[in-house]
């Protein structure tokens, strides 16, 4: 009804908007709670952005390949130095992007693995690197990348006891050299090597003399490896 330019509404109208109003606002608030993103002025990435450069980091460093396990062609073009913790949760989800690299580029590249435990919070991380070097004394490099993906892909059940029968299925026993310690100082000697390249953390690549930290996707390893080969 109208009465001097006055619109009134009637009581059960009213009601009617009103629900129809706060059932859309339940809808809404429904759709915010269970979405699995924050709602922003920005487009949301879906992508895995590289991870910050690590702060004080030169743009080259001094690492060498030493005497340890490699794959691919000792004279590649690109030599990528990985210092890892074989108890390292950031070190086994890089390995998938490394075998990316391996199938990308075949004998453009080659990776050597060496040791970087950081053993203030990573207890079998020594250990294991021990028992990886025991394998590969007795079986070659070979071994040593298959005891390398086992440990990998058993980091949560990381022993003494499954180190050695770890080894034991792939061919060795290394009973007598875990137990002494033969390659302890080795170990240490990459932690050394490592933190004198300026790792600060695991895992610490270096391409060509170029670093890159952290456990980063494909593409920046592609970025790094391609400007190497195109110089």
């Amino acid at each position: 009804m109208e009465d001097s330019g006055t619109i009134t509404i009637r009581k059960d109208a009213l009601w009617k908007y009103s629900t129809f109003v706060l059932g859309a606002l339940v809808i809404v608030l429904a759709f915010v709670a269970f979405s699995g993103d924050t709602i922003t002025g920005n487009v949301v990435n879906t992508g895995t952005p590289p991870l910050p450069p690590v702060q004080g980091q030169p743009s080259t460093v001094t690492a060498s390949a030493d005497d340890d396990a490699r794959k691919g062609p000792a004279n590649a073009p690109v030599e990528i130095i990985e210092f890892s913790d074989f108890q390292c949760p950031f070190c086994a989800r890089v390995n998938p992007t490394l075998k990316q690299i391996e199938d990308t580029y075949g004998d453009k590249v080659t990776i050597v693995f060496r040791d970087f435990p950081l053993t203030s919070i990573h207890p079998m991380a020594q250990p294991a690197a021990e028992a990886a070097e025991c394998v590969r004394e007795k079986g070659g490099d070979a071994a040593f990348w298959k005891m390398h993906d086992k440990i990998f892909a058993n980091q949560a059940a990381l022993s003494q006891d499954n180190l050695r029968a770890w080894a034991k299925e792939i061919g060795p026993d290394i009973t007598t050299c875990l137990s002494s310690g033969k390659f302890k100082a080795e170990v240490q000697k990459d932690t050394q090597d490592a933190q004198a390249a300026g790792g600060q953390g695991t895992p610490y690549f270096v391409i060509n003399g170029k670093p890159l930290s952290g456990a980063q996707p494909f593409e920046a390893f592609k970025q790094v490896i391609d400007a190497e080969l195109a110089a």
